[in-house]
């Protein structure tokens, strides 16, 4: 009799520990879905979130957008133009100097091919713009520097190959070196405004 007691009793024990461990399994896989099942919500409302912001970007936003990122280039007022001139008769380049029109201040490089038809533009930046033409005759800034009566005179070359007075000045030659009055008694021939003024720069 207490036999059989004691094994209905351990049967009850091993019967409630195994109904125990299904139970707890099953909890657990509930908790599991419950987790997984709130994730995949959150996901889902970030995902829609998203698409619907996109979605709310109208075609002039976007083409806003592009239009910003591909913005050219302008020109700025302090913008400094060299002009090259290029003379086939002479084969002599000539750079000209100029501030930038005020009519193209802020303005694209193809509103400047624009403004200066049949010129080639070699640099552009907004802050120097660099412009070539060729010509087909001389440039006409062919000079002597000569002595005049003990002070610097400047000579310019005509198409004849004859000099012109150009410019008298009051540089006197007596406090140059002998080198530079034997260069000015022979005559220093120059090309260009350019060089014209750094040469009499220098004897000033």
């Amino acid at each position: 009799m207490k036999k059989s007691w004691i094994i209905i009793i351990i049967s009850i024990i091993v019967i409630g520990v195994i109904l125990g461990f299904i139970i707890f399994n099953k909890d657990d896989k509930n908790e599991n879905n419950i987790v997984e099942n709130a994730i995949n919500e959150i996901s889902q409302k970030v995902t829609d979130d998203c698409v619907e912001e996109w979605e709310n970007i109208n075609e002039e936003d976007i083409t806003q957008i592009i239009e910003t990122n591909s913005e050219k280039e302008k020109i700025s007022p302090n913008c400094l133009v060299t002009l090259k001139k290029y003379y086939e008769g002479c084969n002599h380049t000539i750079n000209e100097y100029i501030d930038i029109p005020k009519n193209l201040v802020n303005k694209t490089e193809e509103d400047l091919k624009n403004q200066y038809a049949g010129w080639r533009i070699e640099k552009f930046s907004s802050l120097n713009i660099i412009l070539f033409r060729e010509y087909s005759d001389e440039c006409g800034q062919h000079f002597v520097i000569r002595n005049n009566e003990g002070k610097i005179s400047i000579y310019r070359v005509n198409e004849n190959n004859e000099e012109e007075l150009y410019e008298n000045t009051e540089i006197s030659i007596d406090y140059l070196t002998d080198t530079d009055k034997s260069e000015i008694e022979k005559g220093i021939r120059v090309n260009g405004k350019e060089q014209l003024n750094q040469i009499i720069e220098d004897y000033e």
